[in-house]
């Protein structure tokens, strides 16, 4: 057999790597597994810039995500809108998601392009359980997107009063 008739097309490629792409959504861990056992990098990107992790993490498939990090996937890699799948987690409301991103190495202060970090995307849309983990992980409530504003603020602008009366009991 020839070289060339070895080597995949650029069209197959593709279309396996958006299978590929589809076994991180589904959550299908013994899948990602076996790909990944075989060479496929755990920090493979989508033409979005979503890693296998941030598209697993954002559908809240936590074994395919603990086989990700087993597999020395990156937490800390932002697709092309600058988002994290800390952030991610955060937004959807799935505390156990957080805890095992924290647990795999994200960073609790790690923020997106616009600064935004996971503590202000869970008080913003009023996570009040998150909220409380992140800030028992060391979270920063000071901490300020690009634009200035607190995760206190954020929950303001967006009505979350639980989060909003969580973070103010803290500067009380």
């Amino acid at each position: 057999m020839s070289d060339q008739a070895r080597q995949m097309t650029e069209e197959e490629a593709a279309e396996f790597a958006e299978q590929v792409f589809d076994v991180a959504r589904k959550g299908d861990a013994a899948m990602l597994a076996a790909l990944l056992n075989k060479g496929l990098s755990a920090n493979l990107r989508n033409h979005k810039g979503d890693t296998l992790l941030m598209l697993a993490s954002y559908h809240g498939h936590v074994d395919a995500v603990r086989v990700l990090l087993e597999h020395k996937a990156d937490p800390e890699i932002r697709n092309d809108n600058g988002q994290s799948p800390i952030a991610g987690a955060a937004f959807k409301g799935d505390l156990p998601m957080v805890k095992l991103l924290i647990e795999g190495g994200a960073q609790v202060e790690g923020a997106s392009a616009d600064g935004r970090t996971a503590l202000m995307m869970a008080a913003m849309f009023n996570r009040t359980s998150i909220v409380e983990y992140l800030l028992g992980q060391g979270a920063d409530p000071q901490a300020r997107d690009a634009n200035g504003v607190t995760a206190l603020a954020a929950a303001q602008t967006m009505g979350a009063a639980d989060t909003v009366a969580q973070l103010q009991r803290l500067t009380a």
